[in-house]
């Protein structure tokens, strides 16, 4: 499952940006690669920057590893939904009010690396178990459509936007 086999109509628009980072990477692959190339990532922060803010009100590296891992199990439970229900809708979900309340400055960049892992090994295990029409269904989540691929590539892209923001506003 690629991105070109998508339509543009299965997601939001706003979404592209982030579908567009993973390119033609097959589904299952853009999450598996994302997984070691992450982590990697956030272990090769310097210390000093993972509380680091760039400016007021922005996230620190731990708190965007956090909201990449709160993310990834919204769009997950989207996906199973719509692989599931018919003519489901969700609605959405405030990423700043889970930031908030995410406690991750006071957690370890290991313990956080380990919720990652499981997490990104339950989202393998569970785009891996969907057939191909099971991916190809949608519903509606935050009033948009969404399909259960889609919901697939967003995770990736998503994780790929955070680390590039990262790389150059924080370090």
């Amino acid at each position: 499952m690629k991105i070109s086999e998508m339509s543009s109509t299965e997601f939001n628009p706003y979404y592209k940006g982030y579908i567009d980072l993973v390119g033609e990477e097959p589904l299952i692959d853009s999450l598996v690669n994302g997984l070691a190339r992450t982590r990697s990532f956030f272990e090769n922060i310097p210390a000093e920057k993972l509380e680091y803010r760039y400016d007021e009100g922005k996230w620190t590296p731990k708190e965007i590893l956090l909201h990449l891992i709160d993310a990834e199990r919204v769009f997950c439970y989207r996906a199973l939904f719509f692989a599931r229900a018919k003519n489901a809708e969700l609605v959405g979900f405030d990423e700043n009010i889970f930031a908030e309340s995410s406690n991750a400055n006071t957690r370890s960049l290991e313990n956080i690396l380990e919720e990652y892992t499981v997490v990104r090994k339950a989202s393998i295990a569970l785009f891996n178990s969907f057939s191909g029409e099971a991916l190809q269904r949608t519903g509606k989540a935050n009033n948009s459509e969404l399909s259960v691929r889609a919901a697939g590539f967003i995770i990736g892209g998503h994780e790929k936007h955070h680390c590039r923001i990262i790389s150059e506003r924080y370090l």
